[in-house]
Formats: C-alpha cells, structure tokens, sequence
C-alpha cells in the first residue's frame, strides 16, 4: 500500500514536473520573441523560470530516488555479500535521512528568515522559493523509509540491496 501511495504521488510529481517544463519554455521562448520581434519582453519571464527550474529540479530529485536512478558506484558494495551489501544500504539510508533533515531544517529556517520578503520581479513572498526545498525533504523521506522498512523486514532480494545506477547507461545494458 505504501508503495502504490508513492508511486501515485511521483506519478502527480512528474505531471507537475511536465507542467513547470512546458511553462518555462513558453516563458523563455515568448521572451525571446518579444524583444526580437518588438523590443521589450515580459518582466516576469526569468525570475519565473529560475524559481520554477528550481521545483523542477527537487520534484525530479524525488522521482529519481523512486527509481534509484541517482547515479554512483558500487566498487565496494558489490565485492560484499549479502550481509554486508544490508548493513551498508542500512546505514546509506539513516546518513540519507540525517542528510534531508539538515535540508529540511536548513529550508525551514530560510523560509521563516524570507517569508517577508518580496521578489523583485513578481512581488510574492521569496519564502516559496525555499519552501521547494522543505518538500524535497519530506517527499524524499517517505521513499528513504520505505526502503528502510522493506530493508528491516527483509523484504528486499539481493538485487535490490545496491541502489543506484553505476552509469548512465547501465539501465540500457549498453557498456561500450
């Protein structure tokens, strides 16, 4: 059930990644054509695109920790055998979990230091802009205990026990 709930938000999250994508070519491009063909553009077109490139990229973070997409080695990991592949993604996960509590901390206070401040171009609130950063951490926490919890019951093959891609080609099987 877990799992079904968080394939369903990262389903949501990469419509929302979409949606932001297409925004910011709109954004770009209509800027580009506004001061070739008319000499001027929209004032909000950059400010808008970098905060929404932002979310994008947090939003997409989290739907690359589904799919351990992330990429890394695995020169140790994969000379250990089963026991030791478990206690190093054990001990993967709660560094994980220390590292997006001091993200979500760290985006909390930015948030509360901002939340009076306004943009200079859109005029909102710059406390939106770290928020993104609050939401990684607690997207991405749901997944890293998950995992967690699948590690501790022993629900997860060998197989699994390495998360993460070693290059980019790796999911194609290419090795040239």
């Amino acid at each position: 059930m877990l799992k079904k709930f968080i394939n369903g938000y990262c389903t949501v999250l990469s419509y929302l990644i979409a949606l932001a994508l297409a925004v910011m070519v709109v954004l770009v491009f209509g800027n580009v054509f506004m001061r070739y063909a008319f000499n001027s553009g929209f004032a909000v077109s950059e400010e808008l695109s970098r905060w929404l490139f932002v979310w994008l990229t947090f939003l997409g973070a989290v739907v690359a920790m589904r799919d351990n997409a992330h990429l890394g080695t695995d020169m140790l990991i994969g000379k250990l055998g089963p026991a030791g592949k478990k206690f190093c993604m054990g001990l993967s996960l709660v560094l994980i979990m220390f590292c997006l509590w001091l993200l979500f901390k760290g985006s909390y206070d930015q948030t509360l230091i901002n939340w009076d401040t306004t943009s200079a171009v859109m005029e909102v609130s710059v406390s939106y802009f770290y928020a993104s950063g609050m939401v990684f951490s607690v997207l991405a926490a749901v997944i890293v205990l998950s995992n967690l919890w699948l590690l501790l019951t022993g629900q997860l093959g060998d197989e699994q026990l390495v998360m993460m891609q070693e290059s980019e080609e790796a999911p194609h099987g290419d090795n040239h």
